[in-house]
Order: structure tokens, then sequence, then C-alpha cells
């Protein structure tokens, strides 16, 4: 019997303008693709990796929440951030939001699409 796919969105233009959705359950798994700092009811992003990594990690908190996940089910993480100097002030908001989960892990150092944007975070929840 093949489960049900969903898909779900967080409104952002690049949705709909590169064909993706912000994440898909299939099961018992949510992949959360790769969020950027804006805060997309304003779509503003703020200056500095911590502010831009709060508002990751609270979109996909909102995002998973939808999806019927939490925080908690996170079991896998990739960080995307664009110069490793920023990764001193960037650690301390990730201990926060993920330091008692302790998901698999990967950080990449490499350039986003936008100069603005200095960190994209993506997860994989799993609530078996």
């Amino acid at each position: 019997m093949a489960s049900e796919r969903r898909l779900i969105s967080t409104g952002s233009p690049m949705e709909r303008d590169i064909g993706y959705s912000r994440a898909v359950v299939q099961g018992d798994w949510c992949f959360v693709s790769g969020v950027t700092g804006y805060d997309y009811a304003t779509m503003t992003m703020p200056e500095g990796v911590a502010a831009q990594a709060r508002n990751c990690m609270a979109t996909i908190a909102s995002v998973l929440a939808e999806a019927g996940f939490g925080m908690e089910n996170i079991a896998r993480v990739q960080y995307t951030v664009t110069d490793r100097a920023l990764v001193p002030e960037l650690t301390p908001v990730l201990g926060e939001a993920l330091g008692e989960i302790r998901p698999a892990a990967t950080m990449v150092i490499a350039e986003l699409i936008r100069p603005e944007m200095l960190v994209e975070i993506e997860v994989t929840a799993f609530r078996g």
C-alpha cells in the first residue's frame, strides 16, 4: 500500500518559480527543503548569520508542525554556510535549537543563490 504524499508550502515565490515544495511528507518521513533566513511573512532578510539561523529554525519548526512532526523528530540536518568565519556566531543558535535532539549533521561551506543569504538549513524528520 502506497503512503500518501503531501506537499507543504510557505508561500515563498521561489517555490513557485523553481518548482519545489517547502516540505514533502511521505508516510512517517518529512523532507524539508533548504530554508534560508527570510521572514516569510514580510519577505525580509535580517543581517547576521545568527538572526538568519533563528529565522531558519522558526520556519522549520512551523513547517514540521504543519506536517504533524516536531523538532524532536529531526533525524538529519545539513547546514550550508557561506563563510567558515561565520561558524562561531552560528553554532550557539544551532545548539539552542538542536543540542538535545542531536541529529546526524553535515556542514558545507558554499555560496548561496543570493548574496544576502548567509545560511541555509535542510532537515529530514522521522516519526516512526
